[in-house]
């Protein structure tokens, strides 16, 4: 018996992010999802050792790899267009739900369980927030796009730039490890190969 599930989410280098927006570098969906994966596990990392926190890091970046992978099937959804009314929110996200669903029915069911728990919360409060730190690390990769598009010379992303900019100031007064993220690692970001050397 043959199963489709990682040929399918190996199409997620096909997806590309920001569809409505001109690019100076197209992003697909394989590249954000390694980016969120790695600040998520960090996130994590930070809260453990500063913050005397019990998060599982390493789960946190495998949910990081596979947070969009529901796109696969619905494609990438325009911001503006996601966020429009609670309505058009809330239908959204049941669409990745079945989405979720239609790609876990692509695993044999011995395996079917632990792909599940990468997608479904298991209610505990430590992992609630070690996914609100995965959506962060999603802001986060959202925002290093904006620069990385700004230092480019490309303007049209400095509307998107203002507006998660915000929702990370917001964030950051909500959890520590995003505050210290945002203040210490973020600033390199956009810096030429040699600076960073």
């Amino acid at each position: 018996m043959e199963y489709n599930f990682f040929a399918t989410i190996s199409r997620m280098k096909y997806i590309d992010r920001w569809a409505l927006m001109r690019n100076s570098r197209t992003e697909n969906l394989s590249e954000h999802s390694l980016e969120v994966a790695m600040i998520a596990h960090a996130l994590c990392t930070i809260g453990n050792v500063r913050y005397e926190k019990n998060l599982n890091a390493d789960r946190a970046a495998l949910i990081g790899l596979y947070h969009d992978s529901s796109e696969i099937i619905t494609g990438d959804m325009p911001t503006p267009v996601k966020y429009y009314n609670p309505e058009i929110k809330d239908a959204y996200k049941q669409v990745e739900k079945i989405a979720n669903y239609k790609l876990l029915e692509k695993l044999p069911k011995d395996l079917r369980p632990i792909y599940e728990e990468i997608f479904k919360t298991d209610n505990s409060a430590d992992d609630k927030y070690m996914r609100k730190l995965v959506k962060a690390a999603d802001k986060i990769s959202a925002y290093i796009k904006c620069i990385e598009e700004e230092k480019s010379g490309n303007t049209e992303f400095s509307k998107a730039k203002e507006s998660i900019g915000n929702i990370l100031d917001k964030l950051s007064k909500e959890s520590p490890e995003v505050k210290d993220f945002v203040e210490e690692f973020l600033p390199p970001f956009g810096k030429t190969l040699d600076e960073l050397n």
